[in-house]
């Protein structure tokens, strides 16, 4: 009985990689039942042949193993092997170039992508990885020579008319580009990219006509897309061809009258003309579509309210209001525009809740997040309310600096001084300086909280880190001046800081209180009573703390019996200190 064998070689060559009749001895050298008999009959010459191709084949098979494994230099040595066996076989070759380029040696590669090249002209693999390599070696017109071959003369090949064309125009070769284009867009057919492309280049070169044209044929291959409609009525108003793009707008929506898009595009055309009454008939139109999306609307809306405010703007805003109210009141974009005409009318209250709801709806909005919670601050919201906020900004946004630095400030204001610290500190880190004037008022309230804690040292450190940055600021320079002088610490540098204050705001109780502390400290009683009682003069309910310090000023002057009348007032105010009462008792200071 008869057996049959079926040769198999697994070389793993590109689909479009023809393999050489030296390969194919492989199955008749080594698969072939028959072979101890007829290698007899062979010559030498054929022996030798099919030994070098077994080697080569063996060789070729671990580089690819190799390569598909990622072990480049590997792969490049098993090749390497291979090609010393069948150096004239340019599966090897290219193989080989391909090691190269993928090791980042496109020079190398160059001379193997080549002799492929020149072993197997008509292997579109081969052509294809010389292209890639000039291009790589920044020698793009050598590619597009190569390319140009592959897609010219035949209908074959088509499709690399697109890397043609993005060769040509890295290389400013701009006709060269339209060519190749326009070679795509006969196998493809119209298509969007290609009009383009074709535009900007026509713009380039300054041929409005022949952009408008691509336009128009991008409109016709496409009825009723009104973004290509758009798309050539921004060239032409960009051109100054406004009544032309007024024309192609009206002619569209002739059409098809339920374009809303195209509605607002002739508003805007029609706004610029000046030709007011018009333009807001298609504004009205565009809103009451159902068909436009409510972030559109939205725009359009803020689009108006930037508008020079006069009674007729007003107006169309109220009736734009009622229709995006009655159509999307529930649409975070909405209720966020109609919150921007609230705040434009000075109505932060309401505008904050229409802020609030948005966000409710979109927490994602980080422009929206900061607006409520800069303006809670200004609105006298309480920490708690505007706490929901930062938190809810810094869970959105965990890389802001600017919502870590609000957390900090609402923390710290809130007591909560260990998690105001790590807040601010991670404020900063974000920050790296990039925001002078967050770091300093980081600085700042970042000391306010070590000092609470009892931390004087880091306290006094970022009070100074602060004042490096704005020396001026009026705020640490107090603050900083009554904890030196509560510490009794570098007392002439505290009045510095404390009379810069008080000479630029004569008439604050707060800055007065620390200029007369510090005085107090200085032992300097006659001074400090003349600023506290000023101070005393100006608050019409004058804080505990201010009256125990009258206090205990009267009392250094010998005053004694003033001295416990005020600080028995300091006692009914839940502000004074917790040595009040023995105060009061002893009727003295006990120091």
């Amino acid at each position: 009985m008869k057996r049959h064998y079926v040769c198999r070689v697994d070389l793993k060559f590109p689909s479009s990689v023809r393999v050489t009749p030296i390969f194919l001895l492989l199955c008749h050298v080594f698969l072939s039942p028959i072979a101890g008999f007829t290698q007899n009959s062979l010559s030498k010459k054929e022996v030798k042949a099919q030994e070098l191709a077994a080697n080569a084949s063996r060789f070729f098979i671990e580089g690819e193993k190799a390569l598909v494994l990622g072990d480049l230099e590997k792969a490049f040595r098993y090749l390497e092997k291979a090609s010393e066996f069948a150096p004239e076989e340019p599966a090897i070759s290219y193989k080989l170039a391909e090691v190269l380029l993928k090791n980042s040696q496109a020079e190398k590669a160059l001379s193997y992508a080549l002799k492929a090249a020149a072993g197997d002209p008509e292997n579109l693999y081969y052509v294809l990885l010389v292209a890639e390599i000039y291009t790589s070696l920044k020698q793009p017109l050598l590619a597009a020579t190569l390319l140009e071959k592959l897609t010219t003369g035949s209908t074959k090949n088509q499709q690399y008319n697109l890397e043609l064309a993005s060769i040509y125009l890295n290389a400013n070769e701009f006709d060269k580009a339209l060519v190749a284009l326009d070679r795509a867009e006969a196998y493809y057919g119209v298509r969007e990219a290609f009009t383009f492309q074709k535009q900007r280049i026509y713009l380039r070169k300054d041929q409005l006509v022949k952009a408008v044209e691509e336009g128009e044929k991008l409109i016709a291959s496409f009825p009723g897309n009104p973004n290509y409609v758009l798309a050539l009525v921004e060239i032409l108003y960009n051109n100054a061809k406004l009544d032309q793009a007024i024309q192609l707008v009206k002619t569209e929506i002739a059409k098809y009258p339920n374009q809303p898009e195209l509605q607002l595009a002739a508003y805007t055309l029609y706004l610029e003309k000046g030709q007011i009454a018009q333009a807001n008939t298609f504004l009205l139109e565009a809103i009451a579509s159902p068909d436009l999306a409510p972030p559109s609307k939205a725009a359009a809306f803020q689009g108006l309210l930037q508008e020079l405010k006069t009674a007729e703007r007003d107006k169309l805003l109220d009736k734009l209001e009622v229709l995006l109210k009655e159509m999307h009141a529930e649409d975070p974009t909405v209720l966020e525009a109609i919150g921007n005409r609230r705040k434009a009318e000075n109505k932060l209250g309401e505008a904050l809740e229409l802020y609030k709801k948005s966000l409710a709806l979109q927490p994602k909005n980080e422009k929206l997040l900061e607006e409520v919670i800069v303006n809670s601050f200004d609105a006298g919201d309480n920490y708690g309310e505007v706490a929901k906020y930062t938190s809810i900004a810094i869970d959105e946004f965990p890389e802001s600096a600017e919502f870590w630095f609000y957390e900090g400030v609402i923390l710290s204001g809130q007591k909560k001084d260990s998690l105001a610290i790590q807040a601010l500190e991670t404020a900063l880190r974000l920050n790296a300086e990039k925001n002078p004037q967050l770091s300093q008022v980081a600085y700042s309230t970042l000391g306010n909280s070590q000092y609470e804690l009892g931390d004087q040292v880091a306290a006094f450190q970022n009070f100074e880190k602060a004042l490096a940055i704005n020396p001026t600021d009026e705020q640490v320079l107090n603050n900083y001046a009554y904890f030196l002088a509560l510490a009794g610490q570098e007392l002439e540098k505290a009045l510095d800081m404390a009379q810069r204050v008080v000479k630029k705001h004569p008439k604050n109780a707060t800055y007065l209180d620390t200029l007369a502390w510090v005085l107090y400290q200085l032992k300097r009683y006659s001074e400090a009573a003349i600023h506290l009682d000023e101070a005393i003069k100006i608050e019409k309910t004058p804080s505990g703390v201010l009256m125990e310090h009258y206090g205990d000023i009267l009392y250094r002057l010998g005053k004694v019996e003033e001295a416990v009348g005020w600080w028995k007032k300091a006692k009914e105010s839940p502000e004074g200190s917790d040595s009040l009462a023995q105060k009061i008792k002893d009727q003295r200071i006990h120091d």
